[in-house]
């Protein structure tokens, strides 16, 4: 019941695209890794919302295929499970998860590393 109170929704408001924030995320950030997966996150007053972004190096994923399903894969696991991030007192970050692995993700692999992430986040920036 209590699903209807919660937003899973992932708007075009949340999804950070600017070039600067996210240089500026690499040069100034902090991270956290759970295999597969990197988040790098920055306090950001001066955005309206908590934005995040998705990353597949190219290096490691020659094919365009690949690289947008392991992101289509970050993004569905981030929209429902991003409320651990929206309950930091009103805080305003900028997030990149960056896929680290070699290899295809393996089933449940990256909802263990999503999860674990998000918490360690909400636990550290509290």
């Amino acid at each position: 019941m209590y699903f209807y109170l919660m937003n899973f929704r992932f708007p075009k408001s949340e999804k950070l695209k600017s070039r600067k924030t996210i240089e500026k995320l690499f040069l100034e950030g902090s991270s956290f890794t759970k295999f597969p997966v990197k988040v790098l996150f920055l306090s950001d007053e001066s955005l309206e919302n908590t934005q995040a972004t998705f990353a597949v190096p190219k290096r490691n994923f020659k094919l365009a295929v690949a690289r947008n399903r392991i992101k289509r894969q970050l993004r569905e696991l981030y929209r429902l499970q991003k409320q651990e991030v929206l309950k930091n007192n009103g805080k305003k970050f900028a997030l990149l998860f960056l896929y680290i692995g070699k290899e295809k993700p393996l089933p449940g692999q990256l909802q263990n590393a999503m999860a674990v992430l998000l918490k360690k986040f909400n636990d550290e920036t509290i």
